[in-house]
């Protein structure tokens, strides 16, 4: 059975309109860039981001946060707990046959949410499972989708470890997002990489979901 998948990342409060699918991905960064508070943050994923989920045309729903979601890091317990969705942290989830994996984590930007510093984040990594199909993770492999502007140049944002764990592992597909810049599709190996981000650097809503397709196993 091929399995349309849609996946979205960066919304920023911004809630698109999805086409139908089998299976959508959401990489992180959910939250309303306007207001960090996490009371509202809990208010707006239980009215804005409910009712948005609860209309999309999609079989599965499988969401992981960002660096901006602060909530999901510092007060879990305040994130509604009965969204019609399946969120993952450092966790796996298997439909129809194929084994998703979400992580939050990326490399030390700023002070927001899910920072850890480059020799950290293996850890993390290693917690992946080896069998895992799908992986949804919010910031970028090395070199792949992580370039920003730095100095008349371009400084890539991207994890090494991320970079190598995804060669070890050889997952079907990746999708992530959190470098704005960085929108597009790569081939490594066998393995789909996506940047899927919505948004442009200037946090415009410019990229419609992206699309992909993927054998399932049941």
């Amino acid at each position: 059975m091929t399995c349309k998948v849609v996946a979205v990342s960066d919304l920023h409060g911004t809630l698109p309109a999805v086409p139908d699918c089998d299976l959508l991905l959401i990489a992180g960064d959910i939250c309303p860039v306007k207001n960090h508070g996490l009371a509202f943050q809990a208010d707006w994923l239980n009215t804005d981001f409910r009712f948005w989920l609860r209309s999309l045309p999609a079989r599965q729903i499988v969401f992981i946060a960002g660096n901006h979601d602060f909530i999901f890091q510092q007060e879990p317990g305040l994130v509604p707990r009965d969204l019609p969705a399946v969120y993952l942290q450092d966790s796996g989830f298997e439909w129809q046959g194929l084994k998703i994996w979400g992580t939050p984590w990326q490399p030390w930007f700023f002070d927001w949410a899910f920072n850890l510093h480059e020799p950290e984040l293996p850890r993390k990594w290693n917690l992946i499972a080896p069998d895992t199909d799908i992986l949804v993770v919010h910031g970028p492999p090395f070199g792949y989708g992580d370039g920003v502007p730095s100095g008349g140049g371009i400084r890539h944002a991207g994890s090494p470890s991320l970079l190598a764990c995804i060669e070890k592992l050889a997952p079907r597909m990746a999708v992530f997002g959190h470098i704005h810049e960085g929108r597009g599709e790569w081939r490594l190996g066998e393995t789909i990489l996506a940047n899927v981000t919505i948004l442009n650097e200037r946090y415009e809503h410019v990229y419609p979901p992206w699309e992909g397709k993927i054998e399932a196993k049941a």
